[in-house]
């Protein structure tokens, strides 16, 4: 009998510890992209669009898991307010391709069971992230791409809309002011480099224009600003301490065959592990999926026990800057510690804490 009562007794313990509550440290942290970001290339009205926005998208997100919602349902919510404004570069803001279309990548990963989800290259999907989560909830599989993840989200009741929904003229007119950088770039190459320079143009050309930035509006500046990357994402630590992050973009203006970044790549541009961190990442995608980054900084946290400031900063500070990568990424760990780094100019971010205690940034400083 004392033996049965220890049993019951450890098994008690057991269930309180896995009932424990996290409300006084739920927490929410988004990001609307990182880059060529400057006080000098945003007018004040400009700023306060986006901060309006950031702002919307906190609150949503926080709404949220104040009413014991889950992490993922936080991190869908704040991701939809980006997806549907023509300010940020996902949904209704994605940016173009080469061939005049719009392209959209998302990702979600919860850190409990670590499932994730992810859709690449659709065009009808009114809200990509909610595909990625319906990939994950709703089907055996990691990811799905292009019509095939169209179908899918069809299928399951998701919204589709017409492509031409994510038109917008001031993304349309970036697309051709990078075509023109495109055979201006290839011009000068044949004739003043011998070859060494950009070749073939693409995502390479429109991340390495910018030489011109002074001659154009500030509305224009607002869709390019030279090197921009306006990936959204969002990360959340919940009452009942699981994490998770999501991510959601269009890509790179002017992209080509089909160019697929980090954004939708599990442990490249999101990632979340109840035992370490949830992240979202924002940048030039070759490097963060050749740099494995969400993952990595996960990885420095669970094998050498660093704090998640300290692998965030080894990672983005150091190890990108030492490969030529350029961005930044959103984090949150189990006890709702965040980090923000970033080692381009500038990157749209903000978080709210249990308290409601919130801050909303744009620059370095």
């Amino acid at each position: 009998m004392k033996k049965l009562s220890l049993t019951l007794l450890g098994a008690f313990c057991c269930i309180s510890a896995f009932a424990q509550d996290f409300s006084d440290k739920i927490t929410l942290v988004i990001h609307g992209g990182a880059g060529t970001i400057t006080r000098a290339n945003m007018s004040p009205e400009r700023e306060k669009a986006y901060r309006d926005a950031l702002n919307i998208a906190l609150e949503k997100g926080y709404e949220v898991l104040k009413q014991g919602g889950t992490s993922v349902q936080a991190v869908e919510a704040a991701i939809h307010v980006m997806e549907d404004s023509p300010l940020f570069n996902a949904g209704k803001g994605a940016v173009f391709t080469h061939e005049g279309k719009n392209e959209m990548d998302a990702a979600i990963m919860e850190g409990k069971t670590m499932k994730a989800g992810a859709v690449a290259g659709v065009t009808t999907i009114k809200n990509p992230i909610s595909a990625a989560i319906a990939v994950m909830d709703q089907s055996v599989h990691v990811m799905m791409a292009g019509k095939g993840a169209e179908q899918f989200a069809k299928e399951k009741g998701l919204e589709i809309v017409d492509p031409s929904y994510f038109y917008t003229e001031a993304r349309y007119k970036a697309l051709q002011r990078a075509k023109e950088q495109e055979k201006t770039e290839l011009d000068h190459d044949a004739k003043d480099d011998g070859g060494k320079g950009i070749k073939g143009g693409g995502a390479e050309g429109e991340l390495k224009k910018g030489a011109k930035t002074g001659q154009r509006s500030a509305e224009e500046l607002i869709f390019t600003e030279g090197k921009k990357f306006g990936t959204v994402g969002c990360v959340a630590l919940d009452r009942f301490g699981n994490l998770a992050a999501g991510t959601s973009t269009g890509g790179m203006t002017n992209k080509r065959y089909g160019r697929i970044g980090d954004a939708p790549i599990i442990g490249a541009g999101t990632y979340a592990n109840n035992a370490t961190c949830a992240v979202s990442a924002t940048g030039h995608g070759e490097y963060f999926i050749r740099s494995v980054v969400a993952h990595d900084i996960s990885a420095l946290m669970e094998y050498k026990g660093m704090s998640l400031n300290n692998a965030a900063n080894e990672v983005v500070m150091k190890k990108l800057v030492e490969r030529g990568g350029e961005g930044g990424i959103i984090a949150v760990d189990r006890d709702g510690n965040i980090a923000m780094p970033f080692n381009s100019e500038g990157m749209y971010r903000g978080y709210i804490k249990s308290d409601g205690r919130r801050e909303i940034l744009i620059y370095k400083d």
